[in-house]
């Protein structure tokens, strides 16, 4: 969870408490080579492909995909980062807060593009991104890769490649990173 989303979520500026562990270091090496072998098999190689991670979370996960595609296929895709603070849907309801630059380093016509996050759970980030790509070119195709699916979709977004699905609870809050994944709460 970035650390804008703790400083929105009340009691603002509140400290995130993690209840359970979910994943773990290993866990999370072992989602990644496997969805990386998912990534070359679905695109039958890696020519064409670009992965594109969202600010913040999405972008280590971006990392660490690209660096599992080099060891397997011996070739790196092209890596890219987007920040769709300027294409949310609820701009007027949260405070916008741009995170970093984003930063796409080949034109996307004709490619496949992978967006990668770390945790899915409206779709409004993935709907913003989707809205963003097109800034940048008329991608082939649109693949979606996530650490985690949490469900509770408000809109009809599915990914298509999954470290692990885990149901939560709404309240619940779903803290993905290189070290695991937590579910926890904000307590002040």
């Amino acid at each position: 969870m970035a650390e804008r989303e703790r400083r929105r979520t009340p009691p603002y500026g509140g400290v995130f408490v993690a209840r359970t562990r979910v994943m773990d270091a290993d866990e999370i090496g072992r989602a990644i080579w496997r969805m990386a072998h998912e990534i070359v098999e679905r695109n039958h190689g890696l020519d064409g492909v670009v992965l594109i991670g969202l600010q913040t979370g999405g972008v280590w996960l971006a990392e660490h995909l690209v660096g599992t595609l080099q060891e397997i296929e011996g070739e790196q895709p092209p890596l890219g980062t987007l920040d769709v603070a300027f294409h949310r849907d609820d701009i007027g309801l949260r405070p916008l807060l741009p995170e970093a630059p984003t930063r796409i380093p080949v034109n996307l016509d004709g490619q496949a593009v992978v967006l990668v996050d770390d945790v899915l759970f409206t779709g409004r980030t993935i709907r913003a991104a989707l809205d963003a790509l097109n800034t940048y070119g008329r991608p082939r195709a649109v693949q979606l890769a996530v650490m985690i699916d949490r469900g509770h979709r408000e809109l009809p977004i599915r990914p298509d490649f999954v470290g692990k699905n885990l149901p939560t609870r709404r309240d619940e809050m779903v803290d993905a990173h290189r070290e695991g994944v937590d579910i926890g709460g904000i307590v002040k």
